[in-house]
Formats: structure tokens, sequence, C-alpha cells
């Protein structure tokens, strides 16, 4: 079980990538296992110290109750005491933006967040991303034929 934010990729050159665990409910994991999750527009803050990641938007449990979630509410990030000092130090320069990349099933059974220390890229950036990958991509079918 995986879930990847694409434009991410697109948006953002990233220097670090990180793996968290989250604070989740019952409902939430529920619903996380059926693959009703969506990036749009998700990033982390530091409130108090702590990490958390805001509008990443998990879908209520179709078969919850009263103890259902709310889609949008913040979620704590779990790191080492080393990470958060390195990564808030990091955000506070400008340019600098921790963006959530990729949620996935770890062995262990728990839902793991990767996050990445993103600087924004200009839109020149961007075509010049979309060129290369254009033309790898005529070189791998040049090579089938």
């Amino acid at each position: 079980m995986e879930i990847n934010n694409k434009k991410a990729t697109h948006d953002f050159f990233f220097e670090a990538r990180y793996t968290a665990g989250m604070v989740l409910s019952g409902t939430e994991i529920k619903s996380l296992r059926a693959g009703r999750a969506s990036f749009v527009d998700s990033y982390c803050i530091f409130h108090q110290g702590e990490l958390y990641v805001k509008n990443l938007h998990i879908s209520p449990y179709a078969f919850g109750t009263y103890t259902n979630h709310e889609p949008l509410q913040e979620r704590k990030l779990l790191l080492t005491k080393r990470e958060l000092r390195k990564l808030e130090a990091k955000s506070k320069e400008k340019g600098y933006t921790i963006v959530p990349l990729r949620l996935f099933l770890a062995d262990s059974g728990y839902f793991k967040l990767e996050i990445g220390l993103g600087k924004g890229k200009k839109n020149f950036d961007k075509r010049e991303t979309i060129k290369a990958r254009e033309t790898e991509r005529d070189i791998r079918r040049s090579y089938k034929m």
C-alpha cells in the first residue's frame, strides 16, 4: 500500500528525505488501508517544537460511526530530536519548505510518511525537467527498436 505525491517532485528540488511515523486514529488507518488519501496542497509546519502535517486529506471511513475522524485535521509526525532540530533550522531559511512525498505501510505494520526538505523550482527549472524526461524517454524508445 503506497500513495505518492507526484506534484511535489514537479514543484520542488529535494535536498533531504526523512521517514516519519504518524499519530493516527483507528478510522484513519482503516481508510488508509483502503487507499483513501490525497496530498493536494499538503505541507508540514512546526508548532512548539513538534512537526505537524497540514491538509493531508484522509477520507472518512465508510463504515465509521460517531468516532470517525476529521478529514483535514493536523497530524503529528514522529521524528528524532536531532532530525527535528535540523529540519526546523533549515525550514526557517528563505525558500525552503517541508513537503510530504509518500505515504506507505511499513514492514512493521505502521503507516509512515516520507517527507522532503524542498526548495521551490522556477518555471524554467520545471521546463528543463520535462525536457530531460522526454529526451530520456525517446532514448529508451530508440533502444527498444
